[in-house]
C-alpha cells in the first residue's frame, strides 16, 4: 500500500461515518495498543500526532482493562474521528473481552515480555498467547504493527490474519527502522528511511526502548496519511506520563530519573541502559522488587542484577524481599559488594542513599507500583535540594 501524501484516507473514513451504534467503531481509525511494555507511551505518542488533525478519543492513563474499556465505550461519540486505546491484561481473556467491546482495525503489540508472567505459569509463550488475543480479536483485514527485534514476538499467533503486517526495528529488517540513534540533552534523535529519504525525528524522552514506541507512532501515522511535519511536531510535544523516565535536574548538578510507576525485567534493564547513557559521572540505581513474576521471580531479578553490573553502575541499592536476588547477581557479575546494598527497611535505605549522593550524580529509581518507590523519589528530591553536596 503506497504512503498517502495527505490525509485523504482519514477524510474518507470520516465521510463514511454514519453515527449509529453498529458503525461507531468501524468507519474510522480504531487503534489498540498492547504489549508487555511501552503501551502507554506508544498510545500517547500516537495521540499527540493525530490530535493535530482530528478530534480524538484516547484511553485515560493506564486504564486499560476490560472494565475500563466498557466505561470508555459509553463516552465515545460521533465527534471523535479517531480512537487510540490501550488494551492491558492481568490474565487470559482480558484482551479478547476488550476487543469484543471495541474492535480495533489497527493493532499494535509493542513487545512480549515478562510483565505479569506469574499469572501465566512463568511461560513467555503463554503471555504471547494472551497478547495474540488482540490479533485474533481485531478486524482481520486491518493493519497490525509488530516489533521485529523482539524475540518473544515470534510466539504471537498471526496465522489466519488477512490484513497488512508492518514491523518496526532498530537491528533487524523492518518497514520502519531507526538508525543513527543519539542521546541528546532532552531526549533522543534518530533517522527513519521513508521512501528513498532518511528523515530525522526527535522525542523528548530518553531510552532506546522509547525509539521503538516512536516508530510505532510514525508507522501508524504514515499509514493514515499524516504529513511528516505533523508527525515531527506531535512527537516532540508528546506529554510524558508521570513516573516513566521523568528527568529532574536538581541542585548540585544532580539528575534524578523517576521511573517508579512499574517494573519488569525488560523495562528495568532498559532503564539501566538509559542511566548509563544519561549519567556522566556517578550513577546510582535504586531498584525495588518486580512483582507478579511468579516462578520467574528469581531468574528475572538475577537477569537485572547481572545487567546492572555490566552497565557501569557505581552504586546499586535494592529494596524489598525479592530484589536481594538482583543485588546478589550483580555482585556475582563483578559489582563490588561494598557498592551493592540490599534493604528491607525503606528508612535505612534512605539514610544510606543520603550518604552516597554527590555532586554530578545521576540517580535512577524504579520498581513495581506497589513498592511505592515514588516515596524514594520524593526523599531524594528533598535531600538534594537541602543538602550542600561535595
Amino acid at each position: 500500500m503506497p504512503i498517502h501524501p495527505n490525509v485523504r484516507y482519514i477524510e474518507c473514513l470520516i465521510n463514511c461515518f454514519k453515527g449509529d451504534d453498529d458503525l461507531r467503531f468501524k468507519k474510522r481509525p480504531v487503534i489498540a495498543v498492547t504489549g508487555s511494555a511501552g503501551k502507554t507511551t506508544t498510545k500517547e505518542m500516537v495521540a499527540s500526532i493525530l490530535q493535530r488533525k482530528l478530534r480524538i478519543f484516547k484511553s485515560k492513563g493506564n486504564m486499560n482493562l476490560p472494565r475500563f474499556i466498557s466505561r470508555q465505550r459509553k463516552k465515545i461519540t460521533s465527534k471523535h474521528k479517531a480512537l487510540i486505546l490501550e488494551y492491558g491484561m492481568f490474565k487470559k481473556g482480558h484482551i479478547r473481552r476488550s476487543c469484543r467491546l471495541i474492535q480495533p482495525n489497527i493493532g499494535v503489540v509493542t513487545m512480549v515480555g515478562t510483565a505479569h508472567i506469574g499469572n501465566f505459569g512463568g511461560s513467555v509463550k503463554r503471555v504471547a498467547g494472551a497478547k495474540s488475543e488482540l490479533i485474533r480479536g481485531m478486524r482481520q483485514t486491518g493493519t497490525l504493527f509488530l516489533n521485529a527485534d523482539d524475540r518473544n514476538s515470534r510466539y504471537l499467533t498471526t496465522k489466519g490474519f488477512k490484513g497488512r503486517i508492518y514491523k518496526v526495528a532498530i537491528r533487524n529488517k523492518a518497514k520502519y527502522k531507526a538508525s543513527r540513534i543519539r542521546y541528546t540533552n532532552n531526549g533522543m534523535s534518530f533517522n527513519v528511511k521513508l521512501g528513498r529519504k532518511q528523515e530525522r525525528f526527535r522525542i523528548p524522552i530518553f531510552g532506546k526502548h522509547n525509539v521503538y514506541n516512536a516508530l510505532f507512532a510514525i508507522g501508524i501515522s504514515r499509514q493514515l496519511g499524516i504529513p511528516l511535519s505533523t508527525i515531527r511536531k506531535g512527537l516532540i510535544t508528546y506529554q510524558k506520563p508521570e513516573r516513566r523516565l521523568r528527568i529532574y535536574h536538581l541542585k548540585n548538578k544532580v539528575t534524578l530519573v523517576d521511573d517508579s510507576f512499574s517494573a519488569n525485567p525488560q523495562a528495568t534493564n532498559a532503564a539501566i541502559d538509559a542511566l548509563e547513557q544519561i549519567g556522566k559521572k556517578k550513577r546510582i540505581a535504586v531498584l525495588g522488587d518486580m512483582l507478579e513474576l511468579g516462578i520467574y521471580t528469581k531468574k528475572g531479578h538475577r537477569i537485572v542484577g547481572a545487567h546492572a553490573a555490566k552497565k557501569k553502575i557505581h552504586h546499586l541499592l535494592t529494596y524489598g524481599s525479592k530484589s536481594r536476588y538482583t543485588r546478589n547477581a550483580a555482585v556475582r557479575s563483578g559489582l563490588p559488594s561494598s557498592r551493592a546494598k540490599h534493604f528491607t527497611n525503606r528508612g535505612k535505605m534512605h539514610s544510606y542513599l543520603k550518604k552516597i549522593i554527590k555532586r554530578n550524580a545521576t540517580i535512577l529509581v524504579k520498581g513495581s507500583h506497589k513498592m511505592k518507590m515514588n516515596r524514594t523519589v520524593k526523599f531524594a528530591m528533598n535531600t538534594i535540594n537541602k543538602k550542600v553536596l561535595k
